[in-house]
């Protein structure tokens, strides 16, 4: 096949499945994992600033810059092995280095990611994970004490995970040193990769759980701001009925909530469907780990339907509702815009009628008016008239005032013709 043959897009649609592979993770092991996002606007923010400030990063370790126009990049940091992709919203940072230190969770293991580097990101931290990776004892149960003491209990989730490859940890609380912690405990002879996967979908978990509960605090004010439209939008419609209240007034008020509704729809779109998205990520990302209960213990699955999904079913009422709102207004507006449309209408019959009337009367006084100008004309026209014929009239013998009375109905008549003439010529009838 020649070159020609090919779709531009191919070989790049085919590489981008392959393009964000799994880290390898050996045991045991400490994986410090970042995600930052822009506070607005995420989706169009400068990503010429995310390369830069990992550019920052690289340099500090004496490493090489990224690629232009890279979306994600492997390289070492260091003792550590580092993993950036840029995301729609947040680019993500993930570091790991073989070995732990004898303090579990010890905050010097964030290092990694300096402060003041930290302070300079284009973005503020959405998502900060330290996942500690351990061999699982040849008795699991031991590992019990070992929760106890590094998660609040209450909120503990713990599970076999990967048909019993691992066992994974994690109470989704942040420590006081910024960090939400995880603890992993490998079986015997489960390889580096899949406990790269284990740690990929714990990060992604995290990360995916707090990008989709943004919309939480969206779906809060919009539901106060609909908490106040609504009593103003049933009182519209219940008083559509009222005769008594201007159709035109009500339809300008109804028209003020419409306008406001759609521009809270507008405003909350993206997010209410970026939190719908990520959501479905979270419950995929949790399928995945393919549970089975340890030690009695809570699941991930379970904690999620108790804590995350009544989080996800407020922001899909909003949504929701808001939509109802919507669809109500916009009812209400045809009937009323129905409803001035048809007084309109009789308003014109009503002007039609009136107009018919002013014209009939306008025609019965141009009837009397041209009678009266046909009298008038004809008096002055017989008068001239009569100077005219009376000279002759004097031979024939006959009195003036029988040359007037004889001459006054063909003067009469003449100026009657002439008018219709004029008239005609006016296009009248």
């Amino acid at each position: 096949m020649a070159p020609n043959d090919e779709h531009p897009l191919r070989y790049a649609l085919v590489n981008e499945l392959h393009a964000r592979p799994f880290v390898r993770v050996g045991v045991p092991a400490q994986v410090t994992y970042l995600a930052i996002k822009e506070p607005r606007d995420a989706a169009n923010r400068d990503r010429a600033a995310d390369r830069a400030h990992l550019d920052a990063l690289l340099t500090r370790a004496g490493a090489a810059p990224a690629p232009e126009g890279v979306t994600h990049l492997t390289t070492s940091l260091g003792r550590h092995e580092l993993k950036w992709e840029s995301h729609t919203e947040f680019t993500t940072f993930l570091a790991h280095a073989p070995g732990l230190s004898d303090r579990p969770f010890d905050p010097v293991e964030a290092e990694v990611f300096p402060a003041d580097w930290l302070s300079q990101a284009p973005g503020k931290r959405i998502a900060a994970v330290s996942i500690r990776i351990e061999a699982l004892p040849e008795d699991p149960a031991t590992i019990n004490a070992l929760l106890d003491q590094w998660f609040v209990p209450e909120s503990l989730a713990c599970a076999w995970v990967l048909d019993g490859a691992a066992v994974v940890a994690g109470d989704f609380r942040i420590d006081p040193a910024g960090q939400m912690r995880f603890a992993v405990f490998v079986t015997k002879g489960t390889g580096a990769g899949r406990v790269g996967r284990i740690v990929q979908r714990i990060c992604e978990l995290e990360t995916y759980r707090a990008m989709s509960m943004l919309g939480l605090g969206r779906a809060r004010g919009l539901t106060g701001r609909l908490n106040a439209l609504d009593p103003e939008l049933t009182a519209l419609v219940e008083g559509m009925g009222d005769e008594a209240r201007p159709a035109e007034e009500t339809l300008n008020r109804l028209l003020a909530v419409s306008a406001e509704l759609e521009s809270l729809a507008v405003s909350h779109s993206f997010r209410f469907g970026a939190t719908g998205a990520y959501a479905a990520i979270v419950a995929e990302r949790v399928e995945v780990l393919r549970e089975t209960r340890f030690e009695g213990r809570q699941k991930f699955t379970e904690f999620m339907l108790r804590r995350y999904e009544p989080a996800m079913r407020t922001v899909i009422s909003a949504e929701g509702r808001l939509k109802a709102m919507i669809e109500r207004a916009e009812r209400a507006g045809e009937l009323l815009r129905t409803r001035v449309d048809v007084a309109r209408q009789a308003q014109n019959q009503k002007l039609l009628e009136s107009m018919d009337r002013r014209a009939d009367l306008q025609l019965r006084l141009q009837h009397t008016v041209e009678g009266l100008s046909v009298v008038a004309i004809s008096y002055y026209a017989v008068s001239l008239a009569g100077y005219l014929v009376y000279p002759f009239a004097k031979q024939a013998g006959l009195s003036k005032e029988m040359a007037l009375a004889g001459l006054t109905p063909l003067v009469i008549l003449g100026v009657w013709l002439m008018v219709r003439r004029i008239r005609k010529g006016f296009g009248g009838h």
